[in-house]
């Protein structure tokens, strides 16, 4: 066994889903450099380190030393203090202010920040605001200590003490030591997994019930990522069993005490037995019965509108409608929920300006929303009216870390009496429960979205599953414009969802493919194309107007590879321009980023797309984001980084709601396992002016084939039915 004590110098690379990391450390007293590769829930670049671990000898990258238990130390040199200054534990320091202090304080720095931070204002740039900054931040570290040094005998770096420290204060420890399952329950970014290295180190055993109700929990909350309301009995303890080797029937004996809690709720007969998260469960329930009651209660309010009536909103909106546009604003006057689905260039837009007219010509408030900034920044460019997102007209309100409530509910409804929400297909049944909780009881809910678009990265198929109950009125436009006929982006893409194998290259056109096999040929094509061929071709500005959207998140061509690659081309290092390391890559001013989690306080939601305008050494890394009411900078510090990823290339998911003048896609076999038809659809839907395809036609003609979307367990379907049925008995 090796022990040595180092400097995080750089951290090479970072695994999000299990932590495992290399990183360079600089030996203690010494020039020595080492890399050193293992398990770090929480590592940042400046850490004081004491390894334990064994060499081992990398064929491709060498000697490291592979790490079996660590400790974080306090820093004790001038470099260390300085290195852990700059590394933004202390909120208002950043490394040209690390260097001041140190170089005034030398190796008293932190004694005189404990017991006398007034002396910080003898550094220039450090005024009275930014001292009150820096000594609650640096006292908020010192409290946190005793926790860190706790953790630390657990493998826990200082990222995740802070987040214990954060919830529990003083009793942070007397917590851990109870259950330290309830970090993954309570604590805001702790999973299971953290919390059950913490148990089985302290000895707890592997089938205690504290154990097992928390990995049933985990389980639910994974089917939950992967879009599943609800997971059957059997199927839930498979991968219970699994995750924490335990045999399934210990672990179904912890399925009552879970639901007496009312942390589950298991439905239906014992021999088909289907397992939900609470508010899951009540969310399929209530988006059921609240339809139901909007479609009932609507009707008894029907609007009746003339085909005069139509001619003249044609005549004010400058247009010509087809048959099934027409009967779309026919339907939303005599129904309380009205579905508004088609493809591109179908015309959805058009009946929405129709609608505005309708229903303000009638003196009833309309209000526009969308799930994302970007779609409902879309919607109010298109139909001249103000469209917020829907946690904004909701009125959410943030509480705690990662918590969330809405101002607007049963309770305080929203005024509006017609409320039209776009690009329903991101929608899951979560938010769907809240919007339509803020309904007042007459209002009518017109939901417009492509049904054939990939499902809402949240649970549920809600869009999909609300059209195929067949108790709601639909309306699917399948015309396609003349205008939208002369591009093949809408052409094929229509084509593609019929299962026809798209038009490829047709001369002057707007849909091009680029012939490669080899995963390291897509790549050189994809880069030359963003970078080269597209800007001197059409004029397009790499970093504005040309998005690069990919199936997959790993492999060459995957998300991952690709935005390190645009990056290193698109946005490269330069003199003057400012740089902030994080994990295992850097951002750097001018960079595209992407908001990867819902901030509730800071008003940004998974997917929102910025651009780095500023990074300030001691504030941070600044973001400017677009949305409906304008651009908004906001500021991001510590382990806030974590929420923003690269975003010159994007998942085809994560694309969803945002359109992009030229979408260039990688189509590989090696995607083998998300070539999916719906997946290939939705990102072509995602370009207005050009799209290109990289790749093989070999794996293009699989993902045209496949139709098998993922299936999905949800019972909303089947829910609204039921509640239209009852009514009749």
């Amino acid at each position: 066994m090796v022990e040595l004590e180092g400097i995080v110098e750089r951290i090479t690379y970072y695994n999000e889903e299990n932590f495992f990391t290399v990183a360079r450390v600089q030996v203690r007293d010494t020039d020595e450099i080492v890399t050193a590769v293992g398990y770090f829930p929480s590592l940042e670049v400046g850490e004081v380190l004491r390894l334990r671990g064994r060499w081992v000898m990398h064929e491709k990258h060498g000697c490291q030393l592979k790490i079996e238990s660590y400790e974080t130390l306090v820093p004790a040199t001038v470099r260390e203090i300085e290195n852990y200054l700059a590394s933004g534990a202390i909120k208002g320091i950043g490394p040209a202010t690390a260097k001041k202090i140190v170089e005034r304080f030398g190796e008293n720095t932190l004694e005189i920040m404990s017991s006398s931070p007034h002396r910080l204002m003898e550094i220039a740039g450090i005024g009275q605001k930014r001292l009150e900054m820096i000594v609650r931040s640096f006292a908020e570290q010192k409290e946190t200590r005793e926790i860190m040094l706790f953790l630390q005998q657990y493998g826990i770096g200082p990222g995740v003490a802070v987040k214990v420290y954060k919830a529990y204060k003083e009793k942070a420890i007397e917590v851990v030591k109870q259950n330290p399952y309830r970090l993954a329950d309570e604590v805001y970014g702790i999973g299971f997994k953290t919390a059950d290295k913490i148990a089985r180190m302290m000895g707890i055993e592997m089938d205690s019930p504290e154990r097992l109700a928390a990995g049933v929990k985990y389980a639910l909350h994974r089917a939950a990522d992967e879009g599943h309301v609800f997971l059957p009995e059997k199927e839930l303890l498979k991968r219970a069993s699994s995750l924490m080797e335990v045999d399934e029937d210990r672990i179904s004996e912890v399925l009552p005490a879970l639901e007496e809690k009312g942390d589950i709720v298991a439905d239906g007969p014992p021999e088909k037995r289907e397992v939900y998260l609470a508010p899951f469960y009540v969310s399929e329930k209530s988006v059921a019965r609240k339809l139901f009651l909007l479609a009932g209660l609507g009707e008894t309010r029907s609007l009746e509108v003339t085909p005069e009536e139509i001619s003249e909103i044609e005549e004010r909106c400058g247009i010509k409608l087809a048959a099934r546009q027409r009967e779309a604003i026919e339907k939303a006057a005599s129904s309380g929920v009205l579905v508004i689905t088609g493809g591109p260039g179908t015309g959805k837009t058009t009946v929405i300006r129709c609608l505005i007219e309708f229903f303000q010509g009638r003196n009833l408030k309309v209000v526009l929303a969308a799930p994302t900034g970007r779609a409902a920044k879309r919607m109010t460019e298109a139909t001249g009216m103000e469209a917020k997102t829907i946690h904004r007209l909701l009125e959410y309100k943030a509480y705690g870390e990662g918590g969330m409530a809405f101002g607007r509910n049963r309770d305080n409804p929203l005024d509006e009496d017609v409320v039209i929400i776009d690009e329903t297909s991101m929608v899951d049944i979560i938010m769907m429960h809240h919007l339509l909780s803020a309904l007042k009881p007459f209002a009518r809910l017109v939901l417009v979205g492509d049904k054939d678009q990939l499902p809402s990265v949240g649970p549920g198929s809600v869009l999909r599953e609300i059209i195929d109950s067949g108790r709601i009125p639909v309306v699917m436009l399948d015309e396609i414009f003349r205008q939208a006929r002369e591009s093949m982006i809408v052409v094929n893409a229509h084509r593609i969802n019929r299962g026809l194998f798209p038009y490829l290259n047709v001369k002057g056109r707007d849909f091009y493919f680029e012939q490669a096999v080899e995963p390291e040929e897509v790549l050189n094509k994809t880069l030359d194309l963003v970078c080269t061929r597209l800007p001197r071709f059409g004029g397009y500005d790499p970093m504005e107007d040309i998005q690069v959207i990919t199936p997959m998140k790993k492999t060459p061509v995957g998300v991952l590879s690709l935005n390190l690659q645009l990056q290193e081309r698109l946005n490269p290092p330069a003199p003057g321009k400012k740089e902030f390391p994080f994990r295992s890559f850097v951002f750097r001013e001018g960079d595209r980023v992407m908001q990867i989690k819902n901030n509730y306080e800071k008003e940004v939601f998974n997917g929102d797309l910025g651009r780095i305008v500023e990074i300030d050494e001691d504030e941070g890394v600044l973001v400017s984001f677009p949305d409906a009411r304008g651009e908004r900078t906001l500021i991001y510090a510590g382990e806030e980084l974590e929420e923003l990823s690269l975003a010159y290339a994007l998942s085809v998911h994560k694309s969803q709601g945002s359109e992009f003048p030229v979408v260039v896609m990688p189509v590989t076999t090696q995607h083998f396992v998300m070539l999916q038809r719906n997946l290939l659809y939705t990102a072509i839907t995602r370009a207005r002016k050009l799209m290109v395809l990289v790749g093989s036609k070999e794996a293009l003609a699989i993902a045209v084939r496949n139709s098998r979307a993922a299936m999905r367990y949800s019972r909303l379907a089947e829910r609204i039915a039921r509640e239209f049925e009852e009514s009749l008995l």
